[in-house]
């Protein structure tokens, strides 16, 4: 037996089973591990955090509910592996099959992630795999790179699990309210412990592993803005600077829906807008204003338009 078989024959005997299984019970039910009670011990060691890696909700729990002190043992309650019913109409899975078709998520961990789920959906509103009669894959237009750092944050954050890494040389403690992809990176916006604020943090500048820390269900995400990704000047290090900007009325009312409430916005009579706005990425913020051209000018601060003039004199002056 290989090992992808004995895996499934694990995920079965686990989600099957009415009450927690004995490393014993799970060696006579499940088959394929050495006789050998130390390779046994390490092999199951490594199919746990596999599973645990995979997305899979292995909880341990008391053999008897009356000793919970007493011997524990495994299992994968259904109740948190299968997909609840969101209620979606057969057009709506169509557009999910079709969007997860024409993106593939670059890593064996999670590659038919995607397709796992539409196949839960589909089981649990009784429709096709995509509302319908299956149809043909899609050759993926898209491939998101990633790592064991997002597969384990995209975890707990299924879970609403904490979670600890080192970030700039210091270990941070943090509850995962959201997980996006922008600009070529994976970031993590959350609530950080340490500092008891809302923070981003850009997972390839991770150091070391992202581990999980207590039980599920240990907070609530917010609802609305506070867990949405920011734009592209407020994803970076740079020191956070109030960048002025002054746009005419031609483009005022679309910058103002783009800047979002976050921005402070004062109104001119002839229409243009005055806008103060926290930037901590000086490039995207430039390249930002670039896409207005002569409809907008930064007013300050002295260095942040310095830094715009210098830019483009240099480009002016570039062979």
């Amino acid at each position: 037996m290989d090992r992808l078989e004995r895996l499934v024959n694990l995920v079965a005997a686990l989600i099957e089973a009415e009450r927690p299984l004995s490393r014993d019970a799970i060696y006579a039910r499940v088959g394929g591990y050495a006789a050998d009670t130390e390779a046994f011990r390490r092999n199951f060691e490594r199919d746990k955090d596999l599973l645990r890696q995979m997305g899979f909700p292995l909880v341990l729990e008391p053999l008897d509910r009356d000793r919970p002190d007493g011997p524990a043992g495994y299992r994968i309650p259904r109740e948190r592996y299968e997909l609840a019913d969101p209620g979606l109409e057969a057009d709506e899975l169509a557009a999910l099959h079709l969007a997860s078709s024409a993106v593939s998520v670059d890593a064996g961990w999670s590659r038919d992630a995607a397709t796992t789920a539409l196949r839960k959906l589909a089981a649990t509103t009784g429709l096709g795999s995509a509302g319908g009669e299956p149809t043909e894959r899609v050759v993926p237009s898209t491939d998101l790179p990633t790592d064991e750092r997002v597969a384990t944050a995209f975890g707990a954050l299924s879970e609403r699990q904490a979670v600890s890494f080192s970030y700039r040389g210091t270990l941070r403690h943090v509850d995962p309210w959201h997980l996006a992809f922008r600009r070529g990176q994976w970031y993590l916006s959350g609530r950080d412990h340490d500092r008891d604020q809302e923070r981003m943090f850009r997972l390839d500048r991770v150091e070391g592993p992202v581990q999980t820390e207590g039980p599920p269900g240990a907070f609530v995400r917010p609802s609305g803005g506070a867990a949405r990704i920011p734009p592209p000047w407020r994803l970076g290090e740079d020191e956070e600077i109030t960048a002025e900007l002054w746009v005419d009325a031609v483009q005022a009312d679309w910058v103002a829906a783009e800047l979002g409430p976050d921005a402070r916005v004062v109104r001119g009579d002839d229409g243009s807008a005055r806008f103060c706005v926290a930037v901590r990425n000086r490039d995207a913020w430039r390249s930002f204003v670039l896409g207005l051209l002569d409809h907008a000018e930064i007013l300050g601060p002295p260095e942040l338009r310095e830094d715009m003039i210098g830019w483009l004199e240099g480009l002016v002056g570039a062979p």
